[in-house]
């Protein structure tokens, strides 16, 4: 039985993309040399939906896959990782599954090559996005990316629209894709108007700059202007030098990242979220979060894959025990 017939409660519904993401399985090397790749299911709301279920929350996914091999594969995974797909929709117009071709030459030197013309994801419709199921949720989770082009902008912002009407807390996740939009303008509008009514903005220190089209921003400033809108957490990412969440009654929490053997440095933001998300569900505290989130990540650059290599909570957890960090 599906929580769409059973009216059960969601912990998390993330909307918005899911692909096809073809790991080099050969590592150190171009990808003009690479003449392999494992198969994944990618994108980032998909990838924090995946995260989450593994950690034990209940987790939906409101997106529209093809009507092809690739939407098969994605809807079959997403289902067996425990993910409720009744709000997924397949695409009946011909809209291709997006893919994702990976390049690991070094732990520091990743690329990554996307296949984004007239994908299906981005073909998701307003009236494909259902009030009922966004009500049953905690948190709607939302992804940047699929703010890029209509009619997925639109099918998001009546998602948003239907969380504040519901009382669900609106997360967004900032997981800007420079080549699906088509001007900095474009893309600061309409993340200023998403995260000014997000309850939770999570996002890199660079995707802040973009949404507030400006070069070498501060997170004060960042703050400060956030704080008069909607939102009551605000997480800023600073890569290896670790993570900050800030309150809007002023508090101020860092978690600094943890020690790993780098594979690849894809996937960490999705694996962050999705362990920040799960903390703060059980009730952690802010504090802690951070730790989750910053462990999770580590976990996963360390790995081949994005959804895959996921960790459970007893791995988060050990790595936590075994590198305390420090706050400020």
């Amino acid at each position: 039985m599906t929580n769409e017939a059973s009216g059960e409660k969601f912990d998390l519904i993330a909307i918005g993309r899911a692909c096809i993401d073809l790991n080099a399985t050969e590592y150190n090397r171009p990808m003009e040399e690479t003449m392999t790749f494992t198969k994944y299911v990618g994108g980032s709301p998909a990838n924090i939906a995946i995260g989450s279920a593994k950690l034990g929350l209940k987790t939906g996914f409101i997106g529209k896959i093809a009507d092809d091999q690739h939407g098969r594969f994605i809807r079959n995974y997403m289902a067996k990782a425990g993910i409720d797909v009744s709000g997924m929709v397949v695409d009946q117009e011909g809209h291709k599954t997006g893919l994702a071709f990976t390049e690991i030459k070094s732990p520091d030197e990743c690329s990554i090559l996307m296949y984004r013309d007239d994908v299906a994801d981005l073909y998701l419709k307003p009236d494909e996005v259902n009030e009922d199921y966004i009500r049953r949720a905690d948190l709607l989770v939302v992804s940047g990316t699929a703010l890029a082009q209509s009619p997925s902008r639109e099918a998001v912002l009546k998602a948003v629209h239907l969380a504040k009407k519901n009382g669900v807390e609106i997360v967004f996740e900032l997981d800007y894709r420079p080549y699906t939009w088509k001007s900095a303008e474009e893309t600061a509008v309409y993340y200023a108007l998403v995260a000014e009514q997000a309850d939770i903005v999570i996002g890199t220190r660079d995707e802040y700059d973009i949404m507030e089209n400006a070069v070498g921003g501060s997170n004060e400033r960042t703050t400060e202007a956030l704080f008069k809108h909607t939102p009551r957490i605000v997480v800023i990412k600073h890569g290896v030098e670790g993570s900050y969440a800030y309150t809007r009654e002023g508090g101020t929490y860092r978690a600094q990242a943890y020690k790993t053997k780098v594979l690849k440095t894809f996937g960490a933001g999705d694996s962050y979220a999705s362990a920040f998300l799960y903390a703060l569900a059980q009730g952690k505290g802010l504090e802690t979060a951070l730790k989750y989130g910053s462990a999770s990540a580590s976990i996963v650059v360390s790995r081949h894959s994005s959804s895959d290599a996921m960790p459970g909570v007893e791995e988060i957890e050990a790595l936590i025990a075994d590198q305390p960090v420090l706050h400020s």
